[in-house]
């Protein structure tokens, strides 16, 4: 089969029902932590408010809602019904990192590794942009890349089995990058479904981005923010390396 046969971002639209499987809310408890202890030191306590750009199915957030008054927005309508129902006291909207715009402003912005589904540096730009748009001077912007080009192992194998008491899921990816002349890598998932007895395989294809980490860096600097890099404490080191951290300019507009 050729991978360019695969449908593309099913888990974002006709899978997504088994997002809870493939990446249960719990795993998200001690990474939150860590992003709650860096919003405390750079915004003091209080229940401060704060966006997060393509939330998915809101598992990081559901960890950060009683410390915070949050809004959530993703381009995905079948994720956010997860996080609609995980986090039922947070403001949800449709909308595209990239381009939207809520008129209002946030104590700070987060973007988890939906930031990884930019393709290319105009993408980043962006949704770095969008960050700052939606931030007061001397906000706080978090993002977490899942790979910089200059570390990135292909190709990248992980898998899971994981059930709810009705199904079964086994989810295996396999990331590589065929072409390392451009800024995107191709991730192929298998889904094998056991339920009743029965057993389903699904196939996906991910189209996600990947960049020199200095690129990173630099384009955050070019959106107007103070960047920081913080380890980023993943479970397998061969994802996550770093967490961006930007304070956004007291003299931006």
């Amino acid at each position: 089969m050729d991978p360019a046969d695969i449908q593309l971002h099913r888990l974002y639209d006709d899978l997504a029902y088994l997002w809870p499987l493939v990446s249960p809310p719990e795993d998200y408890a001690d990474e939150a932590r860590y992003w709650r202890e860096i919003l405390r030191d750079k915004l003091g306590p209080g229940c401060h408010a704060i966006l997060e750009l393509g939330v998915g199915g809101g598992h990081h957030l559901s960890h950060l809602t009683a410390d915070f008054e949050a809004t959530a927005v993703d381009l995905s309508e079948q994720m956010l019904r997860h996080s609609r129902r995980l986090n039922p006291g947070v403001e949800h909207l449709v909308g595209d990192m990239r381009t939207i715009r809520l008129g209002r402003k946030f104590r700070a912005v987060l973007i988890h590794d939906a930031i990884s589904h930019m393709q290319t540096e105009d993408d980043l730009k962006a949704a770095f942009a969008t960050a700052a748009a939606h931030l007061e001077p001397g906000g706080v912007f978090i993002t977490s890349p899942d790979h910089f080009r200059d570390t990135f192992q292909d190709p990248l194998v992980d898998s899971s089995t994981r059930s709810d008491g009705e199904t079964e899921l086994t989810f295996i990816e396999y990331s590589y990058d065929p072409d390392p002349g451009d800024t995107t890598i191709e991730t192929i998932l298998f889904y094998l479904i056991r339920r009743r007895g029965e057993l389903r395989i699904e196939w996906d294809r991910l189209l996600t981005g990947l960049f020199p980490r200095q690129r990173w860096l630099d384009l955050m600097a070019e959106a107007g923010f103070q960047v920081e890099e913080r380890p980023g404490r993943p479970v397998d080191i061969r994802w996550q390396p770093s967490l961006l951290v930007g304070t956004l300019s007291k003299n931006a507009d």
